[in-house]
């Protein structure tokens, strides 16, 4: 059984540079690095549609909110599950079945 190949991002990168300048062929570039032609089609897919994220400030924005959304929740959890056994607690104290 063969080994799955892993390459770096840096790798990636420096393949997908030498794609998009395009003074070589696909085929060219994955006789010159090793990799498969459809690999490199795949990896410039992918740099070509993150691209305009690398520009966009509201992706920063929208992961700090994402973030403190998250912290606010947690939080809320908490205490939402200190509340519920303390009930807990008291409900058998007094006996109730639930």
């Amino acid at each position: 059984m063969s080994k799955r190949r892993r390459f770096t991002a840096e790798f990636k990168a420096r393949v997908v540079r030498a794609a998009l300048r395009e003074d070589k062929t696909i085929s060219q570039l994955a006789s010159e690095y090793g990799v498969h032609p459809n690999q490199i089609s795949e990896w410039k897919r992918v740099a070509l549609e993150s691209l305009p994220d690398l520009f966009s400030k509201r992706k920063k924005s929208d992961e700090k909110e994402r973030r403190e959304k998250e912290e606010r929740l947690l939080r809320q959890i908490g205490k939402l599950s200190v509340e519920v056994d303390w009930l807990k607690k008291k409900s058998d104290e007094y006996g109730i079945d639930y």
